[in-house]
C-alpha cells in the first residue's frame, strides 16, 4: 500500500494541504509524488473559500457555510479528499501514513519532531512568542490526533534552519540570566522555505549544499532575508518573533521599540482578538496585523501597489526596496564577497518583476546585474537565472515549496523518526 503523506500549513486565515505519495521502493533521494492540493481561505473574512487542484481538474474559490476556524477546515479538507473518487490512492482516512505540520516557532528544536505530550506542551510553551503563529498550528496537530490517529503526526519548525546562527549574531544585548530564563533570543523564521532554496541552487549550479554561499530574500505577505554561509544560515532578518526584520502585508516590521508606547497607552493590553489557545497583546496585533503596507496603502496586494500610480503606492514600494536592500549589503560582507547568488523566492519574490529590478539596481555596484527580458519573462522553471550576461555574480529566482519539502524530509527522516 502506498504511504500517504500530507502537508500541512495552517495560517491565521486559512488550512492549505499538499498531498504526497512516498515514491515506490526505498530510496529517499527520490521526490514525494504530489497528488492533490487544497486550501480554505477567508476564515476571517467569511464566505471561506475551497480552493482544489488533482491534475487538470480543478476548483476555485468553492464558497463554504459554517466554516470559521482552522478545525473547521481541516475537517472540509479531509472529507472532500476521501470523497474525490479521481483519488484513489485516499478514500480512508487510514490511507494516511505521515501528516506533516508547519510550526513557526521551534525554539532550539535543531530538526523535525514527532509530536507527543511532551512535544506538543514544548510548543504550546513557545506560543508565548509566536501566538499568532503557532496556535493555527496547534488547532490543526489537536485535530489530526483527533481524526487521523493511525497517522504520525511530525512538527517541521521554520525556525530549525537558523539553529546554526553563532552567538554572537543571535544573542540579545539585554540581561543574559532573564534572557535564558524566558527563552530571549533571535531565532530566525521561514526555515522551510530556507531549506527548499539551498537545496534547489545547489543543484542548480552542480556543487555540494556545504560550500554553498547565498544571500537568500523570501519575499512575501511576510518577509525575510537570510544569510546562507557554507549552506547553512549564518543571520536572518527576523529575531525572537517573525515581526522583525521586513515590512510585510500587514507588519511593521523592525521598528524603534519605544514607538508603540506613544501609539497606544493600551501596548500592554489583551487585544480582542486573544483566545484561550491565544495570548496576544494590543501591541502585538497593531504591529502584526494593522501594520505594513495595508496600513500605508489601503491594499495587501503587492502586486497593485507595484502598478499603483498613488504617492502612497510609491512610498510603500521605494520603503520595502529600501528595507531590502538594508540586509543584502551586509550579508554580502559578512560573506566576504565570495556570493553564489542573490536569490528571490516567495510570492512578490517570484512574481515582482519591477521589484527585483529595483533590488539588483540598488546593488549594482556589488557586481550583480540584470537581463531585462529573462527578468520580466522569467518561465516556469524551479531555478531561473535572470543574470545579465557577464555580471559578476547569479541573481536567481527560485520557486519555493514549502510543503514538497516537509514531504522530502519525511522521507529522509522516517527511520529516525519512526524509533522514536
Amino acid at each position: 500500500m502506498a504511504e500517504i503523506i500530507l502537508s500541512i500549513n495552517a495560517g491565521s486565515s486559512s488550512v492549505k494541504i499538499s498531498v504526497y505519495r512516498a515514491p515506490d521502493g526505498s530510496n529517499a533521494n527520490t521526490d514525494p509524488i504530489q497528488l492533490a492540493e487544497a486550501s480554505v481561505e477567508g476564515l476571517t473574512a467569511p464566505p471561506a473559500k475551497l480552493k482544489y487542484s488533482r491534475g487538470d481538474y480543478s476548483i476555485k474559490g468553492q464558497e463554504l457555510d459554517n466554516i470559521s476556524s482552522q478545525e473547521d477546515a481541516f475537517r472540509t479538507i479531509l472529507t472532500h479528499l476521501t470523497q474525490d473518487s479521481g483519488l484513489p490512492e485516499l478514500t480512508n482516512l487510514s490511507d494516511i501514513h505521515y501528516t506533516c505540520h508547519r510550526v513557526v516557532h521551534g525554539g532550539d528544536y535543531p530538526s523535525s519532531q514527532v509530536i507527543d505530550a511532551a512535544t506538543y506542551h514544548h510548543i504550546e510553551e513557545l506560543s508565548d512568542l509566536a501566538p499568532l503563529h503557532n496556535a493555527p498550528a496547534l488547532s490543526i496537530v489537536r485535530a489530526s490526533s483527533d481524526l487521523l490517529p493511525n497517522a504520525t503526526n511530525i512538527a517541521y519548525f521554520d525556525s530549525a534552519f537558523h539553529t546554526s546562527m553563532p552567538a554572537h549574531i543571535r544573542t540579545y544585548p539585554i540581561d543574559p540570566t532573564i534572557a535564558r530564563k524566558n527563552k530571549l533570543r533571535k531565532y530566525g523564521f521561514h526555515g522551510l522555505s530556507y531549506s527548499f532554496i539551498t537545496q534547489a541552487v545547489a543543484s542548480h549550479l552542480g556543487k555540494p549544499p556545504s560550500e554553498l554561499n547565498v544571500i537568500a530574500l523570501h519575499l512575501g505577505s511576510g518577509a525575510s532575508a537570510c544569510c546562507i554561509k557554507r549552506g547553512k544560515s549564518l543571520d536572518t532578518s527576523m529575531g525572537l518573533t517573525p515581526l522583525a526584520g521586513l515590512p510585510g502585508a500587514t507588519r511593521s516590521g523592525s521598528i524603534d521599540p519605544s514607538l508603540m508606547f506613544h501609539f497606544t497607552h493600551d501596548a500592554g493590553k489583551p487585544s480582542r482578538a486573544a483566545t484561550a489557545h491565544m495570548h496576544i497583546t494590543q501591541a502585538e496585533e497593531i504591529l502584526n496585523k494593522k501594520s505594513g503596507w495595508k496600513s500605508l496603502t489601503g491594499t495587501t496586494d503587492f502586486g497593485a501597489i507595484s502598478k499603483g500610480e498613488r504617492e502612497v503606492d510609491e512610498l510603500a514600494f521605494d520603503m520595502f526596496v529600501d528595507r531590502v536592500l538594508n540586509y543584502v549589503a551586509p550579508y554580502f560582507v559578512k560573506l566576504g564577497g565570495e556570493v553564489d547568488a542573490l536569490v528571490f523566492a516567495g510570492g512578490i519574490g517570484e512574481r515582482g518583476a519591477r521589484l527585483r529590478g529595483a533590488v539588483v539596481e540598488g546593488v549594482k555596484c556589488l557586481g550583480f546585474e540584470l537581463d531585462k527580458g529573462k527578468n520580466e519573462r522569467p518561465g516556469d522553471d524551479v531555478v531561473t537565472d535572470i543574470s545579465a550576461e557577464g555580471a559578476k555574480f547569479k541573481a536567481l529566482i527560485v520557486k519555493t515549496d514549502e510543503q514538497l519539502q516537509m514531504a522530502r524530509s519525511v522521507l529522509l527522516d522516517r527511520d529516525r523518526l519512526e524509533k522514536k
